[in-house]
């Protein structure tokens, strides 16, 4: 630090001549033997303006000292990491940054929920170096990765009960099943099924109110994938939105509404939702971390995961500090955030896949529905992957 001195001629030291200008020059090792051979100068404004200019055109045309400047300032935090996509996971990172930076750590991070589909576009044109995912990565967004050669490690992070909520004011809706959320939801409903009666004759007349995901949500894709069987299959005539707490809203606000989002949200608004049993084989099932963990909530339960770009975990400490943290901490960060933990053991086999690099999806494009965490595990870190998803 330079302190405040009175005479006018007492010498400038060379720490002084170091913090002169825009540049912190003691960062800079390869400007320090030419500093101390310069000889100790009167301190005066226009000397150190002249000073500061020699330094800079120094550094301008010096390759080595420009590269030194540059390689700090990159393991230091002058860029941000840009961390996008899925809304469900979003909760899991935002508790993982939180607990980052009570460790003490300043690195800049930028975290947006968009959606899965309009983060893993963004991932895969390179603007961002983390995409959260509710899904894994399509055969389209593969191709788009592959093209603009960017490599990923693809990390499982938790599981998700995917959550059918109506308003605490319906007392009719306890249960329902697959084949009523498909008469709902599905494409043929379209402008036709808009009475809770016409989903099940023991349900009143009255309006019903549909709230769900946008397009760009891996949610979207899921549900559908599971009720319908295609990832696109869907009614469109509904209050729709990439935010799950808008979602949160608009069956809260209506007691005639019905929506699903991800398990987090449903736990963290459950004084303004009610959560619906699914009606399956084996009976009615409530969405729980133990129902899930049991293999009993099907189809309706799901992996997360969150996509690393590899270049950038590579070059960059302050990442590969970031995604250690996350997945060294994920059992507390995930049961945190109200998601499904992955078992323990689990954790330290995605830090391992993690610290030995292992690029590329284990899903293949596919999207996999009804999985238990065991099978979903085995997929994601199978190590017999296609060639061209490697």
């Amino acid at each position: 630090m330079v302190k405040n001195h009175d005479k006018a001629n007492e010498p400038l030291g060379t720490n002084q001549l170091f913090l002169i200008g825009r540049f912190s020059f003691p960062t800079l090792p390869v400007l320090k033997p030419i500093a101390m051979a310069l000889p100790r100068l009167p301190k005066h404004p226009l000397l150190a303006i002249q000073i500061t200019a020699a330094f800079t055109a120094f550094l301008a045309t010096s390759p080595l000292a420009h590269a030194d400047y540059l390689a700090q300032r990159a393991g230091g935090n002058a860029a941000s990491i840009r961390i996008g996509g899925s809304s469900t996971v979003f909760p899991i990172m935002e508790e993982a940054i939180r607990a980052f930076r009570e460790a003490g750590n300043s690195t800049k991070i930028d975290l947006k929920e968009t959606g899965t589909s309009d983060g893993f576009r963004r991932f895969c044109n390179g603007q961002l170096e983390i995409v959260n995912a509710s899904r894994p990565i399509n055969s389209k967004e593969l191709k788009a990765c592959s093209s603009n050669r960017i490599n990923f490690i693809e990390l499982p992070i938790a599981f998700d009960a995917l959550t059918i909520v109506v308003n605490p004011a319906n007392t009719w809706a306890k249960q329902i099943s697959t084949k009523e959320l498909a008469r709902l939801w599905g494409p043929q409903a379209e402008g036709k099924i808009d009475r809770w009666n016409e989903v099940n004759l023991d349900w009143p007349d009255r309006p019903i109110k549909l709230c769900g995901p946008g397009k760009d949500s891996g949610t979207y894709d899921y549900f559908n994938k599971a009720i319908s069987g295609n990832a696109e299959n869907s009614r469109r005539d509904y209050a729709s939105s990439e935010d799950d707490n808008v979602i949160v809203r608009c069956v809260a606000q209506n007691p005639n509404a019905i929506g699903y989002f991800g398990l987090s949200y449903y736990k963290a608004n459950q004084d303004k939702l009610r959560a619906l049993g699914i009606v399956t084989s084996s009976g009615t099932v409530i969405p729980s971390a133990a129902s899930v963990q049991s293999g009993r909530y099907q189809p309706l339960s799901r992996p997360l995961l969150i996509y690393i770009n590899d270049k950038a975990l590579a070059s960059r400490p302050d990442l590969q500090k970031f995604t250690t943290f996350t997945v060294r901490n994920g059992l507390r960060l995930a049961g945190k955030a109200g998601d499904v933990p992955l078992p323990a053991s689990t954790y330290q086999l995605v830090e391992s896949k993690l610290y030995k690099r292992i690029t590329g999806s284990s899903f293949s494009g596919d999207l996999p529905v009804g999985l238990s965490i065991g099978e979903a595990l085995r997929r994601s870190f199978d190590a017999n992957k296609q060639p061209q998803f490697r």
